[in-house]
């Protein structure tokens, strides 16, 4: 019970400016509606098209078709919302950066998943995390970026996506340089239950680029692993392989369910990364 109010207060003090940053960087994303304009049984028109063999005559638009020779159908936009899942890798290793300047890994990403949500949340798309049920409405953002700040005393969080809706949307973002076996089975699960989305890759310049050279110690985020060596230099070629290697096999895992997999830099602006990730979204649908 006396560990309870200060979270809660470092939880308070840390919800805002988190609230405030994804608000402000899903307003630079002036697309519309996320991926909702498709013909079905909604109320709202979306389009004419010309009518063709199988409409019937009580689907034809007698109006518009009396501006001209031609029949015209009159489409409404399908309503039905989608379930979202959203899941950040809350392991120790996401906590790292190579620069004071840079944002920590999982700043970005929950950064970034918090603004897809808002614009989801904006067109309609019930949005929730792995342990939250998706809901629809803007109330829904003050719950999903407190569930986005959990935290883990492990290197790395594994991904659970045994209650992802059935035909639901998932986004998992992670620097994914744990052990891939969660993540194959997070993947088979959602698969299992016709559900499809993204791998986002959130890494520090650092990781990518490998900038050490000489006498060089190396430590994982809780300690529990450590690796020292006299010419981290001559480890450059072959860890950038080795990285190289891993982004090739989470993008064979994307695409053999269905999925796509991106990578984005701390060092890069989010706009870019949240521009992608809401089209790839749609893309899922």
């Amino acid at each position: 019970m006396s560990t309870l109010r200060p979270r809660a207060e470092a939880l308070g003090q840390a919800l805002p400016p988190l609230l405030a940053g994804a608000e402000q960087l899903a307003h630079t994303i002036m697309l519309g509606e996320h991926g909702r304009k498709r013909a079905g049984t909604g109320d709202e028109f979306w389009q004419y098209r010309a009518a063709g063999i199988g409409d019937t005559s009580r689907m034809i638009d007698w109006r518009r078709s009396a501006r001209g020779d031609a029949h015209f159908v009159r489409e409404r936009e399908w309503q039905a919302a989608q379930s979202v899942t959203l899941w950040v890798d809350h392991g120790r290793s996401m906590a790292f950066s190579g620069d004071p300047s840079r944002a920590v890994k999982v700043d970005r990403a929950q950064l970034l998943a918090l603004a897809l949500a808002s614009l989801l949340l904006r067109g309609g798309e019930r949005v929730g995390t792995a342990g939250h049920a998706p809901r629809p409405g803007r109330a829904q953002i003050l719950r999903l970026a407190e569930a986005l700040q959990a935290e883990s005393p492990a290197d790395h969080a594994a991904p659970d996506l045994s209650m992802v809706p059935m035909h639901g949307r998932v986004l998992l973002v992670s620097d994914f340089l744990g052990p891939l076996d969660a993540v194959e089975q997070a993947l088979a699960r959602a698969t299992a239950r016709n559900a499809r989305g993204i791998l986002l890759q959130v890494l520090d310049p650092a990781e990518e680029a490998f900038p050490f050279d000489g006498r060089t110690r190396f430590v994982s985020m809780t300690g529990s692993q450590q690796f020292e060596t006299m010419q981290a230099g001559a480890l450059r070629d072959a860890y950038r392989a080795r990285l190289a290697e891993r982004k090739a096999r989470l993008d064979d895992l994307a695409r053999a369910s269905g999925w796509r997999f991106h990578t984005h830099h701390t060092g890069d602006a989010p706009q870019a990364a949240l521009l992608w990730l809401y089209r790839a979204m749609e893309r899922t649908a």
